[in-house]
């Protein structure tokens, strides 16, 4: 039986002119994480990425932990599998025809303008952002150019696949990744409905740890949002 743990980033730079960045916060979540790796000898054979900037900083921040210690952080593999839905896109195509033509997503578009603070304004905007996303995910919007739910879903079930059917047995593989890849690993190891897929996405916390243990033909939840590394309640963020 072997170990697959799946990682969500570290915060991104949410509102910023580049979001695909870890923040100061997103840097210092990383850091915590190989740091809790590396005291306590957790050995990883491989160790992949998406191929987003937030991914791979993440996953190096990480492994500088590793410096000081016998244990060698393996060569990143930078996978295009576990790149995250095209959701920024998603918005971006969808957002002003809704708010135009759609009293409920005018609403809620309004209601993101008129938060009173951040923490107002990031979560009226994961209200607007999960019916949205939702909608997507149904196809209910169609968006031509974007990568419909239905092909992220096989391109993420394709890398784990890769994964898993790699020789060896007892190997501990970790993926660093978005929220998005993570719901597919639990709805491959749960079975659930793709609807509940994106709940488990959203309930992802940064730098959140996943762990399924598997062999050719099994594949099985162990652990699932494991943030023991963030032991400050100021640490957890959900973007």
């Amino acid at each position: 039986m072997s170990t697959l743990v799946v990682v969500r980033h570290g915060q991104a730079s949410f509102f910023e002119a580049d979001y695909d960045q870890l923040s100061p916060l997103g840097q210092r979540q990383s850091l915590l994480l190989g740091r809790y790796w590396a005291r306590r000898a957790i050995r990883f054979d491989e160790v992949y990425t998406g191929p987003r900037r937030r991914h791979l900083e993440t996953a190096r921040l990480a492994g500088e932990q590793y410096a000081d210690t016998p244990i060698a952080w393996p060569e990143l593999q930078v996978a295009a599998e576990f790149d995250e839905y095209a959701a920024e896109a998603v918005l971006k195509e969808s957002l002003p025809t809704l708010v135009e033509h759609d009293a409920s997503i005018r609403e809620l578009h309004a209601a993101v303008g008129a938060a009173k603070d951040r923490t107002d304004t990031l979560r009226r905007f994961q209200q607007m952002y999960e019916v949205i996303i939702g909608r997507w995910a149904h196809g209910a919007l169609e968006l031509p150019g974007i990568e419909p739910w239905g092909e992220f879903c096989q391109r993420v079930e394709a890398g784990l696949a890769r994964i898993v059917h790699q020789p060896g047995r007892s190997r501990r593989v970790a993926v660093i990744t978005s929220g998005g890849p993570v719901g597919i690993a639990m709805q491959q190891a749960l079975g659930v409905t793709p609807h509940k897929t994106l709940e488990l996405a959203w309930m992802v916390p940064n730098a959140a740890v996943s762990e399924f243990l598997y062999t050719t033909d099994k594949f099985t939840l162990s652990r699932f949002n494991n943030i023991a590394h963030l032991d400050d309640p100021d640490l957890i963020t959900y973007r």
